[in-house]
């Protein structure tokens, strides 16, 4: 008999009530009692929802009030000492400060810098980065993940506690305070993991999963050779040990990995299919096998012919050592699409959530036990869906097939380099030194929310709607004006989504209304889906930057978000290769550029946030995908002229080891995030010579806290220590949607007098 399990569920709640409870927490309106019912609630729902769709191991430990690996610093006592400031604090509060930077109780704000934060491997999930320092110290509060196994199971669920894995934890996480090495803390973390597992054996469980990811990675040899070593000490008798990996192949971690004395192994066999052959090839006899074959990252109904035949394969080969799951965590996709009552019958054909996975789970699982009889109608229901979308003429525009066809080299070129372009546009700037910018966004008021959903509800018109929102933008140049800033923006007051905005006008994407995922903390994004091919219809954005522009004599930037981040940020057809559908969103952005610049907009920023988060996880690979993502950026950017500067953004990731990728975007001007990491990001710039402007990011605008300015100063001193200060902007980490005007304006006031205090110095 095969066995069904999952990896790991949602958590925000198929209305996003962890969001909403975690946020009216933090504002002081729910007491922690009421968060932490909240909690329970969730999780008693999800693992239900599991129950019923018949997973016979139920996740426990997937549920975070912020992050998982932030869940698993705290497991293990990882606390840096700034956070160390309260011994009134309790626990939670600690958590949270860890990850935001503040908190206030009874009234009482505490404030330290906010942990660093980047991506999870190449998903659009962030995780917080562990710190370790030279006199590290691992304690074990493990009460948080052992009161969610005892409630699973007084609520009578089989389960399958989830934890992540001692090397995975350390490869996270950075070197603090001088720390060379940080793998060389692994002899004190072992024995706190082998104290979480006499805990563990307490609670009767009968598997646990540990996610060790890093096992798809290039890993150096001491690395792997301390995979052995490691489990060979965290071996139990009292339960069994499941080894996850996903997002990506085994490759030479192949034979490590089927070494290591545990009792199963779990392989993503739909982002590397490649791998599942090699593996079976050399799987030990006495190991079960979980096969991930429901894809846990994109929201597209399975194959589910295929995978029952590739699967009946595997069983006759393996027998009842065979386990089916998801690829990954179900994190990353919306709950239950069943919700989306607003969406085209044949098109919501298409989609499957985390709802529908594990249904599609079931099936394959009832398919394995009971034979294929069981699940014949089932199947040729699958294979209908799966052609009426292959055949659908939505799909195919012959229009945007010919003009991918008619691309030109010119046309990924700028016509003059930046050392010739840069000159004719510093003589219409006319800026300062160290010049000062936002990134774009500015607040979303709930009256800005409110408006926009009473345009959509159909309260008020279209007229009434386009006033307000000039409005807004009159008072967002206004603000700008008064505050000092050089170079302005409109404040996006239009935008739901640097994403879903964008989609939204562009031909080939779909929407949901409740298809959110976390992106952070309790940031829940809803990606658009691309189901077709991408084109323009008319202008985006034009007449808010064109309106903003007339409001003042200061430059105004025309606000894009770039090709590779609307392709990363979207769930993404997969019946074409990625780098094609990138490159027609370049081609639909080529056209709103030069509109903007028609329009008199000659600063234009294209927002590339997730350039690296695209990144394949094997260096190998990565040439391939940096080519085809740097040339859907120069499309989109090089059809202007010599005196129109091009910006982009890039936010959250290291970008050290594809500095020479960033460079051959040409971008006039990049700016970056580099506050939570004091500047360290910057280093590179120590080995390569970067051409052009950058605008490091001074403050953190994820922190409520409001930055001082001579700490400002400090970072752009810092900065200028690696890049000279000709060259050097002034502008916060990332946009200011997620932030209030009070405190924005405090924060930018501040970045504006030490500018100004920097060139006074000079």
């Amino acid at each position: 008999m095969a066995l069904i399990h999952n990896l790991g569920y949602p958590r925000i709640g198929n209305q996003r009530q962890l969001k909403k409870a975690v946020e009216a927490y933090w504002k002081g309106s729910i007491s922690q009692a009421d968060l932490i019912k909240t909690g329970e609630r969730l999780r008693a729902e999800h693992w239900q929802i599991q129950a019923d769709a018949g997973v016979e191991l139920i996740p426990v430990g997937d549920f975070s009030w912020y992050d998982q690996i932030l869940d698993m610093s705290t497991l293990l006592g990882v606390v840096p000492p700034r956070f160390q400031i309260d011994a009134d604090l309790s626990p939670l509060d600690t958590y949270f400060l860890m990850a935001r930077g503040q908190v206030t109780v009874n009234g009482e704000t505490h404030n330290a810098a906010a942990s660093e934060m980047t991506k999870w491997f190449d998903t659009n999930y962030h995780y917080m980065v562990p710190e370790f320092y030279p006199e590290q110290c691992f304690e074990l509060n493990a009460s948080k993940l052992i009161d969610e196994i005892k409630q699973a199971q007084q609520l009578g669920h089989a389960i399958k506690p989830v934890i992540i894995g001692p090397l995975t934890y350390l490869w996270l996480g950075k070197n603090k305070d001088g720390l060379t090495d940080k793998l060389a803390l692994l002899e004190q973390l072992i024995p706190v993991y082998q104290d979480l597992f006499e805990q563990l054996e307490q609670c009767g469980i009968e598997w646990l999963q540990i996610d060790e990811p890093i096992l798809t990675l290039d890993l150096p040899q001491k690395w792997l050779t301390a995979f052995h070593t490691t489990y060979q000490s965290l071996q139990s008798r009292a339960f069994k040990i499941l080894l996850a990996t996903y997002f990506g192949d085994f490759e030479d971690n192949l034979s490590v990995a089927l070494a290591l004395p545990v009792e199963g192994i779990h392989i993503d066999v739909v982002q590397a299919s490649e791998q599942l052959v090699p593996t079976l090839e050399q799987l030990p006899d006495d190991k079960i096998l979980s096969v991930g074959i429901i894809d846990g990252r994109n929201i597209w109904r399975n194959h589910l012919s295929l995978s029952y035949e590739k699967l009946s394969a595997i069983q006759t080969q393996i027998g009842e050592r065979l386990w089916v799951a998801p690829s990954c965590s179900l994190l990353h996709v919306p709950c239950d699409v069943e919700q989306e009552t607003s969406i085209d019958p044949e098109q919501l054909s298409w989609l499957a959530f985390a709802q529908q996975k594990l249904t599609e789970l079931q099936i394959l699982g009832d398919g394995l036990n009971k034979g294929h009889d069981a699940i014949r109608q089932l199947l040729d229901d699958s294979d209908q869906k799966l052609a009426s979308r292959r055949q659908s003429p939505r799909i195919h525009n012959l229009a945007v097939q010919t003009r991918m066809s008619e691309l030109t080299q010119s046309m990924t070129e700028r016509a003059t380099p930046y050392s010739k372009r840069i000159e004719k546009q510093n003589i219409w700037l006319n800026l300062p030194l160290y010049p000062t910018t936002t990134i774009g966004s500015f607040p979303q008021t709930k009256e800005i929310r409110e408006a926009r959903k009473d345009f959509k509800n159909g309260a008020i018109g279209e007229g009434q709607y386009k006033q307000f929102l000039k409005d807004e933008i009159a008072i967002c140049v206004e603000k700008q004006n008064e505050i000092g800033l050089d170079v302005l923006v409109h404040g996006e007051a239009e935008r739901n989504d640097m994403v879903e905005y964008f989609g939204e006008q562009l031909e080939g994407f779909l929407f949901t209304a409740y298809g959110w995922v976390q992106s952070y903390g309790s940031r829940c994004v809803k990606p658009p889906i691309i189901y077709g091919d991408v084109s323009r219809a008319k202008p985006m954005t034009v007449e808010w930057s064109r309106y903003a522009q007339s409001l003042t004599d200061k430059p105004m930037k025309g606000m894009l978000t770039g090709p590779v981040t609307i392709l990363n940020w979207s769930f993404v057809r997969n019946d074409q290769g990625r780098g094609q559908t990138c490159t027609q969103i370049a081609l639909a952005l080529r056209d709103e550029v030069q509109d903007l610049e028609a329009a008199g907009i000659k600063l234009i920023q294209i927002d590339e946030a997730a350039l690296r988060e695209g990144l394949p996880l094997r260096r190998s690979d990565w040439k391939y995908y940096l080519d085809w993502a740097v040339r859907a950026f120069r499309i989109t950017s090089s059809g202007v002229a010599d005196d129109t500067q091009i910006h982009t953004h890039m936010c959250y990731s290291e970008f050290n080891d594809i500095i020479e990728a960033v460079a051959e975007m040409d971008a006039d001007v990049i700016t970056i995030e580099t506050s939570r990491s004091d500047m360290k990001l910057l280093d590179v710039f120590k080995r390569y010579e970067y051409p052009n402007q950058i605008g490091p990011g001074v403050y953190d605008i994820h922190s409520p806290s409001v930055p001082r300015q001579q700490q400002i100063i400090e970072l752009i001193q810092n900065a200028a220590e690696r890049i000279p200060a000709e060259r050097l902007w002034v502008n916060p980490d990332c946009g200011l949607k997620t932030r209030g005007w009070p405190e924005v304006t405090e924060a930018l006031t501040q970045m504006v007098a030490a500018a100004g205090q920097l060139r006074q110095n000079r």
